[in-house]
């Protein structure tokens, strides 16, 4: 296949994605392959940092075998964050890897929040960042604390992209944007936070900028000798790919949770929203939900029906009283709640209700998320709801396309083909290789979207009513959810 390529993976947080990109954006090949994800315990999600690697690698080979001559200009890499690895001096994972949706250090969270100003963490970081059970603190003073000797091994706590990077190159490095929580306005360590922490610093990998080539293939891997790019978080990777790197742009990915995201260069600090640093004049605000398709993936199960048979479940029931209101916080919730003990619910229920009615509840339910997220996202930005450019598996079935811009109320465009991560990776790889000089200039060149899906203006006004229901009863959840803890 003669030509000039752009590898990009992404290692998300169900598998890993692969992709050769041509000059034009358009994906001459593809690779995927899932990998498990084990929860052993009540608020415990782990998974095995060497299937990170070893589907790279596959990956990698995929795409040498597809490039068949042709050049290979850069490699970037994106994966999901606050999923981390405890590594030793060798690279070895001492444990597995807490995902981003454990718990598991939500008393080292609280404990974290309570002794810190909010408006010190905002001040230190930009903007506003919730000190979770997710974030990266919180789960190193759990490992001290629950694990010491474990903590005393540790050299390094790796984001599965530098864990993968560790290993293909020699050399642990990690950029700004992944360390969500963790650096400030000046694309570094924010050592007044990171100190909070005993041990913490000497534990985080030296950081380096998305496009900065950190090294080549070494001889023996795949795609040997080519510049690998430091790459980025998936998110942002992603919502850069849906068209988050022009000013006023809002976007909506979709996944294993939910994230809209907007662009803006001024900051009004705004409850349940995260602020990533400033990079090459992109602001990106966002507010991740903590379940988008994995409620599908839970209601698939539940149901006995395979996932792709939701989507005609719920495109052949009509929306109406029947349907129950579904709240999708399975799993507890991130923005903007920033819950973790929240759990879901489905409310409404009559013995009219069958395998369509549930499956449409969890759409809706799912969508409501996006949009009281979606709500955190504007207000940060100080945008008015306007029309979103939309990617992601959640966006494939034309039903639920449809509910998401029933609910969210604008129109919605969906990205044409090919992943939103890795073409977000394939722009980095872009400049990394000098081929564009931003990722601006590389999206506006190779972006690529459907049609306009208008929101039905009936269908609207009854899930503008609905979300005023939706929003009442996660207040309501929350006091239930918390006397269920204590019987």
């Amino acid at each position: 296949m003669a030509g000039r390529f752009r590898a990009a993976v992404d290692i998300g947080t169900t598998a890993v994605k692969a992709a050769l990109v041509g000059e034009d954006g358009r994906v001459h090949a593809r690779h995927a392959e899932t990998y498990p994800t084990r929860r052993p315990a009540p608020g415990h999600v782990e998974q095995d940092p060497s299937d990170w690697l070893a589907l790279t690698r596959r990956a990698l080979a995929a795409l040498d075998a597809a490039a068949n001559g042709g050049e290979v200009a850069a490699l970037a890499l994106t994966a999901q964050v606050n999923t981390h690895a405890f590594v030793d001096a060798a690279g070895g994972p001492l444990l597995p890897a807490l995902t981003w949706a454990d718990t598991r250090a939500a008393a080292e969270a609280a404990e974290l929040s309570a002794g810190l100003d909010p408006a010190d963490i905002a001040r230190w970081l930009g903007g506003p960042v919730p000190l979770d059970a997710s974030h990266a603190l919180p789960r190193m003073l759990w490992l001290a604390r629950r694990h010491p000797a474990l903590w005393d091994r540790c050299a390094a706590m790796l984001l599965p992209k530098d864990f993968v990077l560790r290993h293909l190159l020699g050399a642990a490095v990690a950029d700004p944007l992944s360390c969500v929580g963790l650096v400030g306005a000046d694309l570094r360590y924010a050592a007044p936070l990171v100190d909070a922490v005993a041990g913490a610093a000497d534990r985080l990998p030296p950081l380096a900028a998305p496009d900065a080539v950190v090294g080549r293939l070494p001889a023996g891997e795949p795609l040997a000798g080519v510049p690998v790019a430091c790459g980025t978080m998936d998110a942002w990777a992603a919502l850069v790919g849906l068209g988050a790197a022009r000013e006023g742009a809002q976007v909506w990915l979709s996944g294993t949770s939910e994230v809209p995201a907007a662009s803006a260069a001024a900051v009004n600090p705004a409850a349940g929203a995260v602020v990533f640093p400033a990079l090459w004049g992109i602001r990106v605000h966002a507010a991740p939900t903590q379940a988008g398709g994995e409620a599908a993936r839970w209601c698939a199960a539940l149901l006995g029906h395979p996932l792709e048979d939701l989507a005609a479940l719920a495109a052949a029931t009509p929306a109406g009283p029947d349907v129950p209101l579904f709240l999708p916080q399975i799993e507890g919730e991130r923005a903007p709640l920033w819950n973790p003990a929240l759990r879901g619910a489905f409310l409404g229920l009559s013995h009219r209700a069958g395998p369509g009615h549930v499956a449409r509840a969890v759409f809706e339910g799912v969508a409501l998320a996006a949009r009281h997220a979606a709500g955190a996202v504007r207000a940060s930005a100080g945008l008015a709801p306007g029309p979103m450019l939309c990617g992601g598996g959640g966006f494939r079935a034309p039903a639920w396309a449809r509910i998401r811009a029933d609910v969210m109320g604008v129109p919605l465009r969906v990205m044409d083909e090919g992943e939103p991560g890795v073409t977000g990776a394939a722009l980095i790889a872009a400049v990394a290789a000098g081929d564009h000089d931003s990722l601006a200039g590389a999206w506006a060149a190779t972006a690529r979207f459907g049609p306009a899906i208008d929101p039905d203006p009936r269908a609207a006004a009854r899930y503008d009513a609905l979300f005023s229901v939706y929003t009442e009863a996660i207040g309501a959840a929350d006091a239930v959810t918390r006397r269920l803890a204590t019987l």
